[in-house]
C-alpha cells in the first residue's frame, strides 16, 4: 500500500485524520487466511495466514480504532503479508467494539489463547488502541513479546487529553480511576515479557508521550522496554510501504 494511498480512504470520525486501510469490503480477507472462530459471537474470530515454510513463530495482530465499532479487523490485514513472507504465522484477530470494555478485554484474552499452536515466540503486535490491547493481555500471559504501535498506554493520561473524542470513557463507561487500573498498561508494569513501543514522532492523534511514559515507568519498575522513535504520523507504524514499519520487521527478526 503506497502512502499516497491514504489520501483515498475514510476518515476515522472524530480524529481529524484518515485511516490506514479501506473498509472492510475495499480490504478483503486474503484468500491464503483461514476464519477461525474462537466463540459464538460474529466478531469472536480470528484471520490465520501461514507462511509458505516452517514458521518462526505466531505474529497475534490486534486492530485499533479506539475500540469502536465502527473499526474492525479490515485495519490489520495490510500488515498480514510482510508478516508472513517474515516467516511468521500470523493470528490477525477480530474482538467484540462497544458493547463494553469487560466484552473486549474477554475477546483479546480468548483470541490469544486461541492462538495456533507453533514453536517459536509469540508476539502480540497492536497499534493505537490494538496497542493498549496487546500489551494489556500481555500481562495475563500466552505472549512472549509485544510491539506497541502508537499504542494507547496510560488510559488516564488519554482520557485527559481527550485523544478519540472521549474514547476512552466510551470504553470504559466511565471516566478511568483505580478501579480501571487492571485495563491500563503503564500501571501493570513490571510486565514480564519485553515490549517495543514503535511511535512517530508526529503523531497527533495518540501522542508519543504515550509511548514515553509508558517505557519510562516500565523500566523504572525493572521491566524490559524499549522506545523507538520513528518520523510520521499516527499511520505511518503500519504502512507496509514505511521505515517504520520495515524498523518493526527487524525488531521481530531479532527474535529467532
Amino acid at each position: 500500500m503506497r502512502r499516497r494511498s491514504f489520501l483515498a480512504l475514510p476518515p476515522l470520525v472524530g480524529l481529524g485524520t484518515l485511516a490506514a486501510c479501506g473498509s472492510d469490503g475495499e480490504r478483503p480477507m486474503s484468500a491464503a487466511a483461514q476464519r477461525i472462530a474462537y466463540g459464538g459471537d460474529p466478531a469472536q474470530y480470528g484471520e490465520l495466514t501461514q507462511p509458505a515454510g516452517t514458521a518462526r513463530g505466531v505474529a497475534v495482530v490486534v486492530h485499533g480504532g479506539f475500540w469502536k465499532p465502527a473499526y474492525g479487523i479490515e485495519y490489520a490485514r495490510p500488515l498480514v503479508p510482510g508478516l508472513a513472507a517474515a516467516g511468521w504465522a500470523v493470528w490477525a484477530v477480530e474482538y467484540r467494539r462497544g458493547t463494553g470494555a469487560a466484552d473486549t478485554l474477554a475477546d483479546v484474552r480468548a483470541a490469544v489463547d486461541a492462538r495456533p499452536e507453533v514453536d517459536g515466540p509469540v508476539v502480540g503486535i497492536g497499534h493505537s488502541a490494538g496497542g493498549h490491547l496487546a500489551t494489556w493481555a500481555a500481562a495475563g500471559g500466552g505472549l512472549t513479546h509485544v510491539v506497541s504501535q502508537a499504542g494507547v498506554l496510560d488510559l488516564r493520561a488519554a482520557h485527559g487529553l481527550g485523544l478519540g473524542d472521549g474514547a476512552v470513557e466510551a470504553f470504559l463507561g466511565h471516566p478511568p480511576g483505580p478501579a480501571d487500573d487492571g485495563a491500563d498498561p503503564i500501571r501493570q508494569v513490571p510486565l514480564g515479557v519485553p515490549v517495543w513501543c514503535v511511535h512517530g514522532r508526529a503523531d497527533d492523534v495518540v501522542p508519543i508521550s504515550q509511548s514515553r511514559a509508558y517505557v519510562a515507568a516500565a523500566r523504572a519498575a525493572g521491566a524490559t522496554a524499549e522506545l523507538v522513535e520513528v518520523e510520521g504520523d499516527h499511520f505511518v507504524v503500519i504502512d507496509p510501504d514505511s521505515t517504520a514499519w520495515a524498523r518493526t520487521l527487524e525488531i521481530l527478526d531479532a527474535l529467532v
